[in-house]
């Protein structure tokens, strides 16, 4: 029987935040008002690791540039983000977690609440097949054409991410609770709706408050990067 192995991104797989440096790199390159946007985009990474992050206000932010320049222009700084930016992130010890799992024929997913279009190149990156992100609209639903710079559909956050990975289920045509064994890794205490809807939850880098609760529930602590 199916075996499910859900990855968080970001803290988790990456030692580092895909969305935050995705908007220090736009800021970097001047595509946004350097000082406004790496204020804000501080400000709202803070709400994030001290869970109290609106993330409509996040979203409105975060995918507002998206919808201001072609996907042509869009994808050339996202490989210069992919090169100067995350490639020299991804760690050994993070790529044999997933290769563990995928050895083993467990299927594997991100579940991740930064939007898809940055996360996906660095899903593939890992060799991932599945990936479950907050997904940007696009003009008539379309997925190859422009951005509107609103969220389609449920934002994958907190238990947004639960909705989301049962929708995808279905259409693998599973169900959490029938399977076997299913792990879900994760750094934050945003995602412990989604970690305690799993068999094997695993507190992988963990914040504070998620390190407490996991002695507290004597959960495994996995540390990746130490």
């Amino acid at each position: 029987m199916t075996r499910l192995a859900l990855f968080d991104l970001d803290h988790t797989l990456l030692p580092c935040d895909s969305d935050y440096e995705w908007g220090q790199f736009l800021a970097r390159i001047g595509v946004v008002d350097s000082q406004y946007y790496a204020q804000q985009n501080e400000r709202f990474y803070q709400d994030y690791k001290e869970g109290t992050l609106d993330i409509q206000a996040f979203l409105r932010f975060a995918l507002k540039p998206l919808s201001q320049h072609s996907r042509a222009q869009l994808k050339e700084w996202h490989d210069a983000f992919m090169q100067e930016v995350i490639t020299g992130q991804v760690r050994q010890q993070a790529l044999d977690l997933v290769k563990r799992h995928q050895d083993a024929g467990d299927l594997c997913c991100v579940v991740t609440a930064t939007n898809s279009f940055v996360t996906r190149p660095i899903v593939e990156s890992f060799g991932i097949e599945h990936l479950l992100a907050t997904e940007p609209a696009t003009l008539g639903g379309d997925p190859l054409a422009a951005f509107t710079g609103e969220v389609q559909g449920i934002p994958n956050f907190r238990e947004g991410k639960i909705h989301r990975v049962h929708d995808w289920l279905t259409s693998q045509h599973l169900v959490l609770d029938q399977l076997p064994c299913s792990y879900f890794y994760s750094d934050s205490m945003n995602d412990l709706p989604l970690l305690e809807s799993v068999s094997n939850p695993v507190a992988t880098n963990p914040d504070t408050r998620l390190r407490n609760e996991a002695l507290k529930r004597h959960w495994p602590i996995l540390e990746l990067f130490a």
